[in-house]
C-alpha cells in the first residue's frame, strides 16, 4: 500500500461491512488481518460512543512496511479500556483481540477528538512480498504411479 486511505463515515452497523469492503478494494485483495482491526475499531465507536457518530477511518503505511489503522471520533471523554471479559460475556473482546494481534496500539487525543489506532505487521495482504496470498512457484503435479522395474528380471 503506497497511498493512504481516508474514509469519512457514520458509525452504524451497516458501515462496518462497507468499510471492510473499501479496505479490500484499496488493498486490491482480501486482507482479513487489516479488515478485522477495522471492524473492531468501528464496533467500539458504535458500542461505546454511539450510533451515527461521525468517524474518520485511515489506513497508513508504516516505515517497516506495516499498516496503521486509525479510527477518529469526536468524543474525547470516552476512554478506551482494555478489560478481560468473563467466559459468559457476549461482548468486550474487541480490544483484547486488538491487543493480541497488533504490533502496537494506542489512543491519541487532539482537537478533533480521539484516535484509536493499531499497527499490523508486515506488508498488507496481497502486496508484493506477502506470504499469505503468494502463489506457489510451480504448480503441484501428482507423480505417475510407480511400476516395478522389470528390465532386469530373467526369464
Amino acid at each position: 500500500m503506497t497511498e493512504p486511505l481516508t474514509l469519512e463515515l457514520l458509525a452504524l452497523p451497516k458501515a462496518v461491512p462497507e468499510a471492510r469492503r473499501a479496505v479490500r478494494e484499496h488493498l486490491g485483495v482480501p486482507c482479513p488481518e487489516v479488515q478485522l482491526r477495522v471492524s473492531e475499531l468501528l464496533a467500539n465507536v458504535i458500542n461505546h460512543v454511539g450510533e451515527e457518530t461521525p468517524v474518520t477511518l485511515r489506513l497508513i503505511s508504516t516505515p517497516d512496511d506495516g499498516t496503521r489503522v486509525e479510527v477518529t471520533d469526536p468524543d474525547p471523554y470516552t476512554w478506551v479500556v482494555l478489560r478481560r471479559p468473563g467466559a459468559q460475556d457476549e461482548a468486550g473482546r474487541g480490544l483484547m483481540l486488538l491487543d493480541a494481534m497488533a504490533t502496537r496500539w494506542g489512543v491519541t487525543e487532539d482537537v478533533r477528538g480521539k484516535t484509536v489506532w493499531c499497527e499490523v505487521p508486515g506488508r498488507p495482504c496481497g502486496a508484493q512480498g506477502s506470504l499469505s496470498h503468494r502463489k506457489p512457484a510451480r504448480p503441484a503435479v501428482p507423480s505417475p504411479p510407480s511400476s516395478p522395474d522389470t528390465s532386469s528380471a530373467s526369464s
